[in-house]
């Protein structure tokens, strides 16, 4: 049976930083896929998967600092690798890791990573992934047991790997980002990654020496406590999905678990932060 979605063109007054939290709050709601265009962004979703008070949850659709305004329509399945090929360039982090697709050229970098998206988050183009590339490239990984919350391509985990990291254990909640993440630990031919479909759930009895987690604030905040019963004493944790007025209250959240903040970076008002396990 084809599935059915439904196309929504979004236009963006002013762009930025407003599209990139447009996407990340329509991911939320349950959008698919998106395309940046000139004017906003063309966002997918299953019509099965639609309700008509969906957009309520879109908090910046509210907002008085931003206009944007919106089209859709019906349509049939999607060829996704043609949607994100046509707007998805390679990226530099730092002068010394890519993240491209396997038509990009081979760039001369330390770290090559080739990734398909898909359907799924982390391309390296979104601020949190890129910030939390920057934070994987300063710091010390070698040997070190992993995990990747809310892994999406499992670009980090990539990276993590590319800088000696093993075992590493990749964990989403969207099937989508399951296979694609398999798919690109194996294009990437990393042997030391394992990918699991689910939640924090799975983590019972898990331990780590450093956790990265990109998803977003609620489920950060929900979930902290498992992740500090998981890591180890002396362990690090680098957080990111959410915005810089969301800090305090990670900050918060992280002290009582023992979880002291050591540094955060901040690009167009996100932030992506690392903390030191003090026990």
């Amino acid at each position: 049976m084809e599935d059915i979605y439904l196309e929504f063109e979004f236009n963006v007054s002013p762009s930025e930083p407003w599209t990139d939290i447009l996407i990340a709050e329509l991911g939320e709601a349950g959008f698919e896929s998106f395309a940046e265009t000139e004017t906003g962004v063309t966002a997918y979703i299953q019509k099965r998967a639609w309700k008509e008070d969906l957009l309520e949850a879109v908090d910046v659709l509210k907002s008085d600092l931003v206009t944007i305004s919106y089209t859709q329509q019906e349509i049939k399945q999607v060829n996704w690798n043609e949607e994100w090929e046509k707007n998805f360039e390679p990226i530099l982090v730092d002068g010394i890791c890519s993240v491209r697709a396997p038509f990009h050229e081979k760039p001369d970098v330390t770290f090559d990573i080739v990734i398909e998206p898909k359907m799924s988050f982390g391309t390296g183009h979104h601020e949190t992934t890129h910030m939390m590339i920057q934070h994987l490239l300063k710091n010390e990984w070698a040997g070190k047991k992993v995990l990747d919350m809310g892994c999406g391509t499992a670009v980090l985990a990539i990276l993590a790997e590319m800088k000696g990291a093993q075992p590493i254990d990749a964990i989403d909640i969207d099937n989508w980002c399951y296979l694609n993440s398999i798919e690109n630990a194996a294009r990437n031919n990393c042997k030391h990654i394992s990918v699991y479909e689910g939640d924090a759930s799975l983590l019972e009895r898990k331990s780590y020496d450093t956790i990265i987690a990109n998803i977003n604030r609620n489920i950060l905040l929900n979930d902290m406590a498992t992740y500090a019963a998981c890591l180890e004493a002396g362990g690090e944790l680098y957080l990111s999905g959410f915005y810089t007025e969301d800090l305090e209250s990670i900050e918060k959240e992280c002290n009582k678990h023992k979880l002291l903040h050591v540094e955060h970076i901040i690009r167009n008002n996100w932030v992506a932060a690392k903390f030191f396990k003090n026990d």
